[in-house]
This record gives structure tokens, sequence and C-alpha cells, in this order.
């Protein structure tokens, strides 16, 4: 989109699904981008030997419009002077420590062109905040490996080597785009290598009676939020006050229960869940499309909806406005926060160790102890890779038995 860019413009920039740009219509090149996160960051585009490149200035925040556009002519200028502003501000390799490098390198980037930006940037600082003040030419393999002994060994602050092996990828990612882009000569890390996982490790999946205990739990909560409301506009009406819509008998109070079957029942992730749309929901055909720009692996794909899934979403369509979010927060905006719902009523249930991601394995395992192949569950659950999806094999152990069988006659 072109317009004007001034504070008022920005301030009335909304984040949508995806990103998007406002381009200046008095200086060519220079524009703001918002993210879905709502970081706005200014930017100036330019091409220079035959290579098109943004420089990002910084976020909205941190300039005013008038100041962000002096910026952008000024970089604009050097490059009709045959000079690549990204050049100008590189220290001498390996010399900028990692804090430096992440607020004004890295973090810009990632917060412009990754959906997970602005998550990936906490995680650095929170995982590496040892290193932060360390030179980038200064974080050796011996030092990493250092660290992961701490960062898994016994203490209050300990992680599983899952999740060190995924802060591991994360700073590796960050140290090849220094290599990259000037920053540093060589990226030692890549002779770090992730530790070794059990991939066939447990997988947490409901079992039959707790799945009727969440079920039950659902129904008391949605039982209970109604004569909450009732008895709210009771005591409304003794005070004069307006009273407020009161929820019908077989209609959801709030979005939690449909929501909870809709991920059991279709494998979907929470950040997919949120970003749904009505757009995405086909009620005639019952088949529900994830978008590419929502979904972890950056493809569109499409989810059959069984009787219970399509009941349900129809059944909650007439709670909300079907031109936008299919499950909105109060202000209609995309939610953010699950997990205090989330653990209440797993708490009510009296379900232990079971997270919202659980669902989706719950969806899997479900379907692969019911006979359907690999190969489907992968298509369901959006797998890049089959190996992703062999963490269910186990539980379909027909075929290995059936090969041991062999052995009997």
């Amino acid at each position: 989109m072109n317009g004007k860019i001034t504070n008022t413009a920005v301030s009335k920039l909304a984040p949508q699904a995806t990103p998007f740009e406002l381009n200046d219509d008095d200086l060519k090149g220079f524009g703001v981008r918002m993210q879905p996160s709502g970081v706005a960051s200014y930017f100036a585009r330019y091409r220079l030997r035959g290579k098109q490149t943004r420089f990002v200035i910084g976020r909205t925040t941190e300039f005013t419009a008038t100041q962000a556009r002096d910026a952008a002519k000024r970089i604009l200028s050097s490059v009709n002077l045959g000079t690549d502003p990204s050049d100008i501000r590189k220290p001498a390799s390996g010399s900028m420590n990692l804090e430096k490098f992440i607020d004004d390198e890295l973090g810009p980037w990632l917060l412009t062109n990754r959906k997970s930006g602005d998550a990936t940037v906490k995680r650095l600082k929170k995982s590496f905040k040892s290193f932060l003040m360390t030179p980038l030419s200064e974080i050796t393999p011996h030092a990493i490996e250092k660290w992961r002994t701490a960062r898994t060994g016994p203490g209050k602050e300990s992680v599983s080597p899952a999740t060190a092996n995924r802060d591991l990828v994360a700073l590796k990612s960050a140290m090849s785009r220094a290599k990259q882009w000037g920053f540093l000569t060589e990226n030692k890390l890549t002779l770090v290598k992730p530790a070794k996982l059990d991939s066939n490790g447990l997988v947490r999946y409901l079992d039959a009676e707790e799945r009727a205990s969440l079920l039950t739990t659902l129904l008391a909560r949605d039982q209970r939020k109604r004569d909450e409301r009732i008895s709210a506009n009771r005591e409304r009406t003794i005070r004069g006050l307006p009273t407020l819509r009161e929820f019908g008998a077989e209609e959801y109070p709030d979005y939690l229960h449909p929501a909870i079957v809709l991920s059991l029942h279709t494998g979907i992730r929470q950040g997919e869940l949120t970003a749904l749309t009505w757009d995405d929901i086909n009620l005639d055909s019952k088949l529900m499309t994830i978008r590419g720009s929502s979904a972890k692996s950056g493809t569109t794909r499409h989810v059959p909806l069984n009787s219970t899934a399509a009941a349900v979403v129809n059944r909650w369509k007439g709670n909300v406005d079907r031109s936008g979010l299919v499950f909105p927060s109060r202000d209609g905006s995309r939610l953010v926060e699950i997990k205090t719902a989330w653990h209440g009523i797993m708490k009510q249930a009296g379900i232990g160790n079971f997270r919202w991601h659980d669902m989706r394995h719950d969806f899997a395992s479900c379907l692969v102890m019911a006979g359907i192949d690999l190969n489907t569950v992968r298509e369901l659950l959006g797998h890049a890779d089959l190996k992703m999806t062999l963490r269910y094999a186990h539980l379909a152990p027909a075929h290995k038995a059936a090969a041991v069988e062999m052995l009997s006659k």
C-alpha cells in the first residue's frame, strides 16, 4: 500500500495476519513494514550493483516519521554515490558483541522477515545472556559446550536437551547471518552438533478416562458460565444497569470448549488455530484450510472436518462475527493468552502433564492406533518430513507382530 508516511499514518497502522508495507508517496524507497506481532520498522529500499536491499532504519518506537525520512534520504543519497549503506556500519569482523549484533542487525531483520522474529530475539537474549557482551569471534565451540553442560545440568534453571538444541539452532543461525553479512570471517559453531535425543520417546495422549473427564469438565464449565451470567443480570437489574446477553442452553459461553474439541479432532497447532478465519472453513464441504502464512512449515494444507469438528464449528459460528477470526479475543483481535484458561481446565479435569500442544499428539496417536498409515497422518499434521511422524510408529505395532508371528509358522 502507498501513502504519505507521517506519525499519524504510522499510528493508524494495525497488525494483520501477514506482514505488510506502507510505501511513501513522496520519497521513493522509503517505507514502514508492520509485522503480525505489532512491531513496525522504517526502512529504505534501494538497488545497487543489480542487487535490491532493504536497509532497516529502526522501529517506529525509536524514530519519528520525520527522523526516519531524513535517515532514508541520507541512505538513498549514499547509494546514488555508489556507496552501500550496509557496509558503512559494519565493524571489524568479529569485534561486535552478541547483544549489539542482535539489537542493531539481526533483530530488525528477523522482525521484518520472520513470523517468529520476536520470539527468536527473546530466546537468544534469554538463553545466551552470559554471552551478550562477548565478541562474536570469541563465541567458540568449547564455550558453547560448557554452556550446554551448565544449561542441561542440575539446577532450577535447567532445561531439557531438546530445549537446549532449539536454543543452539537459533544461535547457530544467528552466527551464520553474522558471517553472511560480513561481521564474522568464520562461523565456528558449525562444528557444534545437537545433543542426541530419543526420537521414539513417549508421546503424551489422553486415555479414555481422561478424555471423558475433559469433555465433562468443559460441559460443566459452560453451564457454570451460563448460570453466572444469569446471576450477574439479576444484580444488574437491581442496580438499574443494562443487562448482558445470556447464553442459550446449546450455546458456547466462550471459545475454550469449541477450540479444544476442534484441536483434538484436527491436530491444528495453537498458532494456526488463533490465526484461523471464517474464510478458511467450508462447512458445506467440511474442509478447513491452514494457510501457509500461519503454518509452521509455511505451506498451506487442507484438513477435513469430521462430524464432531463440523458440529462444534457450526454451533460456535453464531457466537462471533463471521467476517473475521474464528476464535477472536474480546476486542476482536487475535488471541494471545490461552495458558490460564487451559491450566484451569486441566486442574478441574484432574489431568496432569498435558499441554495444549499435546492435543496435536493425541490427534496423531488416535489416528495411528486406528490403523491409519503414517503418510496420511503426516499430511494431516502438515509435517514436511515423514521422520517427524515416525515418533508415532510404535503405536501401530500390528505390522511388527505379524512379522515375528511368521516365525511361529
